[in-house]
């Protein structure tokens, strides 16, 4: 999936992913209800005993603060453009290893497959 293909609520849980910790507790507990158990502003609000009202606001507040922290440090969008350069440059990898002119050059097979492996070091 391309950065540009992210949709709202996708995005709103990859920054609850990427800076949650960075929130109180109360506020990473509704985040987490509604991010990662998918419950409905309804369901939480039952769960903790408190309005909607009081359940939408944390959400809007929380998801405020997190957009902030994105736009001062910019390492969730980093992060994912960097897996999506390393993604085009594996396949570009693999098409290059097809390729008919390589079947007998084993020197440049052999350091397309070292670039692939440290790719995948970078991933882990």
């Amino acid at each position: 999936m391309k950065v540009s293909e992210i949709d709202n609520m996708a995005f709103e849980s990859l920054l609850y992913d990427f800076y949650g910790v960075l929130l109180t507790d109360k506020q990473r507990e509704v985040m987490e209800l509604y991010h990662e158990e998918n419950y409905s502003i309804v369901e939480i609000a039952r769960e903790l005993k408190v309005s909607k009202q009081a359940v939408y606001d944390n959400l809007k507040k929380s998801d405020r603060i997190l957009r902030e922290y994105e736009a001062k440090l910019g390492l969730m969008l980093s992060l994912l453009k960097s897996r999506e350069l390393i993604g085009s440059v594996q396949d570009r990898i693999d098409e290059l290893m097809k390729s008919p002119e390589l079947t007998d050059d084993g020197e440049v097979k052999k350091g397309l497959l070292e670039i692939r492996e440290m790719i995948s070091g970078l991933e882990e």
